[in-house]
């Protein structure tokens, strides 16, 4: 997988993940669950949406082999 999310992208998806998660379980709700989406392509720094429109923000950015 070739890295296709940003530093700062990536770092707005990650606090965006933690916090929706967080919501869900503040609410005691599953919908928190939708959290993981945004932490875990933050973390692995690729977006299966991204690859399939063709769209790169990492601008050059080498992504983990």
């Amino acid at each position: 997988m070739k890295c296709n999310v940003g530093k700062t992208e990536r770092i707005a998806r990650i606090i965006a993940g933690i916090v929706i998660l967080g919501l869900g379980v503040w609410f005691q709700s599953w919908w928190g669950a939708i959290g993981l989406v945004p932490l875990i392509t933050g973390l692995v720094r690729w977006c299966p949406a991204y690859g399939l429109f063709g769209l790169n923000t990492a601008k050059g950015e080498e992504g983990p082999s």
